[in-house]
């Protein structure tokens, strides 16, 4: 009966880890059967090394359309800063493999940049999509998404080869404007993707932390031991 206990606080255990949030992939991979799926990020916000308590943001870009050369994005922004904090997000970036050729966007980030950086330690960025007309990631301009505002659009990514597949990594935003936070001004964001949903789920799918696994099969393994021990009492009985 003892044995029967442990298996089942150790299955128990394993069902909550299970039910918790999973871990996920913050690299998604997607190809022409990824068409309508919808991939979820939160982003956290940092300044010169320091993490920024309530300066946050979310956003959810949807694969809609591909050829050869090229696969088109909506996207949706929201700005999701805090009290005390406030803050405007002035753009969003990422990078892509295989290298991309060119860009063109719409809705409230219209602008787009080639290998810029990205302020804060982040460095170099593969593409960037901002709410004013500059040469930089950095931002610029006094446009962009205020405390609790959402900002949609579309983008479209161009390559110079025809590709099976694209894969995107490294999400960040930007903050400017920011109050509430000391002598920060300005920061930045580095995306966590939060879920996926849609037609399909193959880039980005949760996947448990190894700790969970492990979880799971010590119980599993526990519980066949219980059923065979079971199992010779019985013969010994007999």
């Amino acid at each position: 009966m003892r044995i029967a206990r442990q298996i089942s606080s150790l299955a128990a255990i394993a069902s909550l880890a299970f039910a918790s949030a999973p871990a996920m992939a913050d690299a998604i991979t997607l190809g022409s059967g990824n068409i309508g799926q919808t991939y979820n990020f939160s982003f956290n916000g940092y300044s010169g090394g320091t993490t920024v308590s309530g300066l946050t943001s979310t956003a959810a870009f949807t694969l809609t359309g591909v050829t050869a050369n090229s696969y088109t994005f909506n996207y949706s922004l929201t700005n999701t800063t805090s009290d005390p904090v406030n803050s405007r997000v002035s753009g969003f970036a990422f990078n892509t493999d295989p290298n991309i050729s060119s860009a063109s966007s719409t809705g409230a980030f219209s602008y787009t940049t080639l290998g810029g950086n990205y302020p804060n330690g982040i460095g170099g960025v593969d593409v960037c999509f901002k709410d004013a007309s500059t040469n930089s990631c950095a931002g610029g301009g006094s446009s962009g998404l205020f405390d609790g505002q959402t900002g949609t659009g579309s983008f479209t990514l161009n390559f110079a080869q025809p590709l099976t597949s694209l894969t995107l990594s490294d999400f960040f935003v930007r903050y400017q404007s920011i109050t509430g936070a000391g002598n920060i001004t300005s920061g930045s964001g580095t995306g966590t993707l939060t879920s996926t949903g849609g037609s399909t789920s193959t880039g980005g799918t949760p996947v448990p932390e190894p700790g969970m696994v492990g979880l799971l099969g010590v119980a599993l393994a526990g519980m066949a031991f219980a059923r065979r021990h079971r199992s010779q009492q019985r013969l010994a009985l007999a």
